[in-house]
């Protein structure tokens, strides 16, 4: 009989450890010390740019708990026109990417990275999501929640924001911060499965 590997995430999110849990699977918490800042995304496709980074912080942890477990890493980004919106800097950085986006449609990129061993898989996904029009108001009082401050795009679909997102063409939980549809798919090629 198989036994699973330890499952590790390598990230402090609370929301992808949320996500993570929807597969009912045992998993540990453990913070990747991959310094994000060290990656530029100029000259990189937002999928290899979210893909290294990923794959950064999944090795980084992979290196410090042993070649048993399977850790997962993942990394998100915004782009809307070629431009890469990560967290925002401040309120005013929030906002400025909020107007951006204000009645367009953008994309949502999640770079996965699963490392077991010298194992190492990579894949990611990208969802389109459209904003409606933000009124000045709206854009000030959205910013004022706080939400936006340590979110790629300055928003979370899950929280506040869905009340200007009309629709969406991809993975939901991508644009959360973890594709699951991608990660259930990955998985079996480490001997784990959810069922």
């Amino acid at each position: 009989m198989n036994i699973p590997p330890r499952l590790i995430l390598a990230s402090t999110s609370p929301r992808r450890r949320e996500l993570l849990a929807l597969l009912g699977l045992p998993f540990e918490v453990v913070a990747s010390g991959f310094d994000e800042d060290s990656l530029s995304p100029q000259n990189l496709a937002p999928q290899e740019y979210v893909i290294t980074l990923a794959r950064g912080k999944a090795a980084e942890v992979a290196a410090r708990v042993g070649q048993d477990a399977l850790v997962i890493g993942a990394d998100t980004t915004v782009v809307l026109d070629g431009q890469f919106l990560n967290k925002p800097a401040d309120d005013a950085d929030a906002a400025r990417m909020l107007r951006a986006l204000s009645g367009r449609t953008h994309q949502v990129y999640t770079g996965l990275c699963l490392i077991r061993g010298s194992e190492v898989q990579t894949d990611y996904a990208v969802t389109e999501v459209t904003f409606d029009t933000l009124t000045d108001s709206v854009l000030a009082a959205y910013v004022a929640t706080g939400e936006p401050r340590d979110k790629a795009g300055a928003y979370g679909i899950q929280g506040k924001a869905l009340s200007f997102i009309p629709g969406i063409h991809g993975d939901y939980f991508n644009v959360v911060g973890l594709p699951l549809f991608l990660l259930c798919r990955m998985l079996p090629t480490f001997g784990m499965g959810i069922y």
